[in-house]
């Protein structure tokens, strides 16, 4: 097998973490390459799920005695502490790794100090390869991390002209299989979906993840969250069908806002206490706007179908916009043909003052 170099390490290992994405909260996606003295892969792994080997370790598990002297190639700074496993610095260190190359710094202050065990050890430590890729592929749980409240997708889907169902109330559907099968996948990289009550009442979602070929529920199921301030979530209401786990946030239960309604900040608080560490908001347009309008969104997912409606309800109302110097600017990351749909994924800028 040929050499490669670091940096193409770090690709594959980017690469590799990126299939833990929805299975491993409330820990990181972390992917790792082990390169022997000569440059040559001898062990790969990546994080699958909480309270599973990490990266490192199924690494070096491949490598066996060919990582003595060899390359470890991390996204994530090794773990430093005794959690749910054994720290993955000291098992570097006993498996004779000479150099460890690192993304990302850990910014968690529990987990923190890995690579200064390394060093400690007498093993070169190198960070920042690649850093801006890796830290895209983690982004929900290290913005997470630093602030301690989730990373919010807000998840959309309308016509060109923005209206999310007709004058009659009809939705099913806007957008083609294509594009309900991405958002299924969609759904599948974060810890938590959620909506609020008027979307229960009016169209009963399941808000599972599945497979619309045959209708099968994914193994990982998101937890399903309803945005209720007064209780109105029906018992029979399919969210409350056992397919996943649901919790119906009350007022009472959270607090309540200025409006009355659910306090939103102090949700993404509860949500983050319970590990959750990315949350797709999915409807309706007035819980979208109050999310928006309060700073609270991340990522923007739109997926606009080919059609005209004229009329009906639209995507999103009342985010806090009164004139268009207040519009909410977005920064275009991708824009992808989805079946017939266009599925357009932005930022949102931050306003200042």
């Amino acid at each position: 097998m040929a050499s490669v170099s670091v940096d193409e390490a770090m690709r594959r290992a980017i690469e590799l973490a990126a299939r833990g994405l929805g299975t491993t909260s409330p820990n990181p996606v972390v992917g790792c390459v082990l390169l022997d003295v000569d440059g040559e892969v001898v062990g790969e792994g990546f994080h699958a799920y909480a309270g599973g080997p990490h990266a490192e370790i199924v690494a070096l598990a491949q490598a066996g005695q060919r990582a003595k002297g060899g390359t470890a190639v991390v996204t994530l700074e090794p773990c430093n502490h005794v959690g749910r496993t054994s720290p993955c610095s000291a098992a570097l260190v006993q498996a004779g790794v000479a150099r460890v190359v690192i993304a990302v710094p850990d910014p968690n202050p529990v987990a923190t100090g890995g690579a200064a065990t390394l060093r400690s050890a007498g093993v070169r430590v190198d960070l920042g390869v690649r850093r801006a890729e890796a830290e895209s592929g983690n982004v929900a749980w290290l913005t997470a991390m630093r602030r301690g409240w989730p990373y919010v997708i807000w998840k959309y889907a309308a016509t060109m002209d923005g209206r999310s169902a007709a004058a009659d109330g009809t939705s099913m559907w806007i957008t083609s299989e294509a594009a309900r099968m991405d958002v299924h996948a969609l759904r599948a990289t974060v810890d938590a979906v959620l909506v609020g009550v008027g979307t229960v009442l009016a169209d009963d979602p399941r808000l599972t993840v599945r497979n619309l070929r045959d209708g099968s529920l994914a193994i990982q199921q998101p937890l399903r969250v309803v945005v209720d301030s007064t209780g109105r979530t029906p018992d029979d209401a399919r969210v409350r069908d056992g397919a996943a786990r649901t919790w119906v946030a009350t007022a009472d239960e959270v607090g309540a806002g200025p409006d009355g309604g659910v306090d939103l900040p102090a949700l993404l608080a509860a949500l983050h206490a319970r590990g959750v560490r990315a949350v797709l908001l999915e409807g309706g347009p007035r819980l979208a706007g109050a999310f928006l309008a309060a700073g609270l969104v991340d990522r923007v997912v739109g997926y606009l179908a080919p059609r005209l409606l004229g009329a009906g309800p639209a995507a999103l109302v009342d985010a806090g916009v009164t004139t268009i110097a207040e519009a909410i600017d977005l920064e275009l990351t991708d824009v992808t043909q989805i079946g017939p749909d266009l599925r357009i994924t932005a930022l949102p800028r931050k306003r200042e003052g």
